[in-house]
């Protein structure tokens, strides 16, 4: 189904529009509740399209990791979350041949991590101490939704990009490399989210689901 017709996409599209003026806006705690919002609605919809069941967990993991960061001093509570996110993606990803996929293009992992290496030395002198030991592991978390994402296509590659660099710049926020209280920070940060949420779920489910000859998705027999 496309957007317009599916009404937990054509949801999801209104809820993003809605939060990113609420965002510019600074109107709390509305830009809190509609941010939270979005992982569940993506969450519905791919219940609906019968999406793999890993799929479905990862966003019900964003959901609890936008929640959390919402939330004073559990930061991260809400990184332990989005990590185990990129974890449910990475496994489905693998799952589906992407190792193989990778070992024919290597070069896209030898980017990708160059510039994960890249960014987390650019942030190391300004974390606190306590998210040390913390950035590098989620960094390679996000090298590897990057990576594996690929294996389902140009989508949801673009997907698991979209959430490196949404993250990073999250990261570099709270390095105060960049002004975490900028306007278009928390913009830039949301846009670059909701991008990739969406296009890694709706990748997904194209790639499990193959369009038919009318442009609806088939139900695919298996769900891990």
């Amino acid at each position: 189904m496309s957007a317009v017709r599916n009404p937990w996409l054509a949801a999801f599209g209104v809820v993003a529009l809605v939060h990113l003026t609420l965002n510019a806006a600074g109107a709390q705690p509305w830009d809190s509740i509609s941010k939270c919002l979005l992982a569940p609605l993506l969450a519905a919809w791919a219940v609906q399209q019968h999406a793999p069941r890993l799929l479905v967990a990862a966003l019900a993991l964003c959901f609890l990791g936008d929640l959390f960061l919402e939330l004073d001093d559990l930061f991260i509570v809400g990184m332990a979350a989005f990590a185990g996110a990129h974890i449910a993606f990475i496994t489905l990803f693998v799952q589906r041949g992407a190792l193989t996929r990778l070992r024919a293009r290597p070069a896209i992992v030898i980017v990708y991590v160059v510039i994960a290496i890249g960014m987390v030395a650019w942030c190391w002198g300004g974390l606190e101490p306590d998210l040390k030991p913390a950035i590098p592991v989620y960094a390679a978390l996000l090298v590897g939704t990057a990576c594996v994402s690929l294996a389902a296509g140009t989508r949801a590659g673009l997907g698991g990009a979209l959430f490196l660099v949404s993250d990073g710049i999250i990261a570099l926020s709270e390095a105060g490399r960049i002004d975490p209280d900028a306007t278009a920070t928390g913009l830039a940060i949301m846009a670059l989210y909701i991008a990739a949420v969406f296009l890694l779920a709706t990748g997904i489910v194209s790639h499990e689901h193959p369009a038919d000859p009318s442009g609806l998705p088939r139900k695919a027999s298996r769900r891990t």
